[in-house]
């Protein structure tokens, strides 16, 4: 029973934490940027179009933290708040180093490798899946193994196609970064 309520209270305070994030970009709640704000944010970092990039964050951000918060679907939110998460600290804080106080990716390594646990580990009895009778199917290494491919494909995809010509630096600002000419 005490890991049942542990994982409530983890998917919980996962799931708040990772929406609120969401909710910025999408409503400019919690003195967030907002839609316009965010999409050039995005568009900043060399993601563009950034409208694109902010749509995919919010989906990722609400919709990811809502199935882990509630416990519906199995690995799938966790999952997909981890995806986020190696697209936010590679492709935006990688450059700043750990700590957060320099814009380091401290605080999206916390919440991915915390999300990768509530994947590995399942929602526990106080969830929708459990309630549904989904937990059982759900908690099949091959929907983990696939869940885990899906995600880190559609993190590298997105990493990917992040424009090379600008880098987040040391003061969270963004660089313009010379293309690589081939040496002949």
């Amino acid at each position: 029973m005490m890991n049942d309520v542990a994982l409530l209270l983890a998917r919980a305070a996962l799931g708040a934490s990772i929406a609120s994030h969401g909710a910025q970009k999408q409503f400019g709640w919690f003195d967030g940027p907002g839609r316009e704000k965010a999409a050039g944010f995005f568009a900043s970092l060399g993601f563009t179009p950034g409208e694109s990039y902010r749509d995919a964050a919010v989906a990722g951000e609400i919709g990811g933290a809502a199935l882990t918060a509630l416990g519906l679907g199995g690995p799938i939110g966790p999952l997909i708040v981890a995806s986020t998460m190696l697209v936010a600290g590679r492709g935006v804080h990688a450059k700043n180093g750990f700590f957060m106080q320099k814009n380091g990716y401290e605080l999206t390594s916390t919440y991915g490798i915390a999300a990768l646990a509530l994947a590995a580990s399942g929602p526990g009895r106080f969830s929708l899946d459990a309630a549904f009778g989904w937990d059982e199917t759900l908690r099949k290494p091959w929907v983990l193994a696939v869940g885990i491919a899906g995600a880190l494909a559609a993190g590298l995809t997105v990493l990917a196609r992040q424009s090379p010509d600008v880098q987040p630096s040391a003061n969270g600002k963004t660089d313009t970064v010379e293309p690589a000419t081939a040496q002949t």
